[in-house]
């Protein structure tokens, strides 16, 4: 990697973009451009290159070495389990993974025998399974997780809240939190050993702005 090269970020669409800029003005990098009234994927922000991904699709882009850095979702990250330099959490895009089933059809994990659970993260969710003894299907959706109680797919849920107004409306209560998610720097480990001068003083004006 060369000097003159820019450092490629990957940027997740949403309302992350915001906090994550703010993060990056305090750090002294500007962002301003991807808020631009353009349909442009790739964005020159002085320094950086900014590359406009699906937070599902950040960790392979740096994973792979098309972006040197990006701000990844945690759920994302610990869903994927790629190898990845993670040295920031940023504290933004906070909210929490959580385990949800009907409030009129509430669930005895001591007596069904066979229990459905429905997700985006089936790793994560197995995963939490195994920590708390419980045996159940776990079956992955992509969107509207929580339609899945309410057509008899499911009996419980595992996703992402941040006021758990979603569930309320459509009859769902909290069983338990899987975890609490936030967005994290993540790094690829080959890009910080050719660049380290440039992406190190990158992360420590980032950790000094957090």
């Amino acid at each position: 990697m060369t000097p003159d090269r820019p450092i490629i970020l990957a940027l997740p669409k949403g309302r992350i973009q915001e906090e994550a800029a703010a993060v990056f003005a305090r750090a002294g990098y500007d962002l301003s451009p991807v808020f631009a009234d353009t349909r442009k994927l790739v964005l020159d922000c002085g320094l950086l290159r900014v590359l406009i991904l699906r937070n599902s699709d950040i960790a392979t882009y740096v994973s792979h070495g098309a972006a040197d850095i990006g701000i990844a979702g945690s759920d994302v990250l610990d869903e994927e389990g790629k190898e990845l330099y993670e040295p920031l959490d940023l504290g933004i895009g906070r909210c929490r993974m959580i385990v949800a089933e009907r409030a009129d059809a509430r669930v005895d994990t001591k007596t069904q025998a066979h229990i459905r659970v429905a997700t985006k993260y089936p790793n994560i969710t197995r995963g939490y399974l195994v920590r708390h003894g419980l045996t159940a299907e776990v079956i992955k959706l992509s969107g509207a997780i929580e339609l899945g109680p309410l057509t008899g797919l499911c009996e419980r849920i595992v996703d992402i809240t941040q006021t758990g107004e979603t569930l309320r409306q459509n009859g769902l209560v909290e069983v338990d939190t899987v975890c609490q998610v936030s967005s994290k720097l993540v790094v690829n480990p080959a890009r910080l050993k050719l660049d380290g001068d440039r992406l190190g003083a990158l992360i420590d004006a980032l950790e000094r702005a957090v």
